[in-house]
């Protein structure tokens, strides 16, 4: 597990959740989600700040857990968010451009958190892959 990637992919996700609860359009605008004058409507906006805030608290939780079983079940968290919001806007979201870079950008988010609890371990005597398996402290 490379504690460092899991932590900065928190911190990053944490800060959009918090920066998105606060200004939703910064999730609606990308994804299409606005009208003609650039903003969302209200019901979006309403609908979009749970969604930060999830992104906040399970970044948080990716920051502040424990090294080892609670760090990698935060992390299996983030992942299941992400790869359910690619899948979730690929089904829904309006437009092929930006539902395609909706989907790239929930995607890669995930995966950096999959290369996270996949890599090497960053200190000696902590686990990677090869070093006790992905859920095994």
């Amino acid at each position: 597990m490379t504690v460092r990637l899991l932590r900065a992919v928190g911190a990053a996700t944490a800060v959009y959740g918090v920066a998105v609860t606060v200004l939703p359009d910064l999730l609606a605008r990308p994804s299409g989600l606005v009208g003609e004058d650039g903003r969302s409507e209200r019901a979006t906006r309403t609908s979009l700040r749970p969604l930060g805030w999830r992104d906040a608290a399970s970044g948080l939780a990716m920051v502040l857990a424990p090294e080892g079983p609670a760090l990698r079940t935060a992390a299996c968290l983030r992942i299941a968010a992400d790869f359910g919001d690619a899948a979730l806007l690929a089904a829904t979201l309006p437009g092929g451009e930006r539902k395609a870079k909706a989907v790239a950008v929930s995607l890669g988010w995930g995966a950096l958190s999959v290369l996270g609890l996949l890599g090497a371990p960053t200190r000696p005597g902590g686990e990677g892959l090869r070093g006790g398996g992905l859920l095994r402290e």
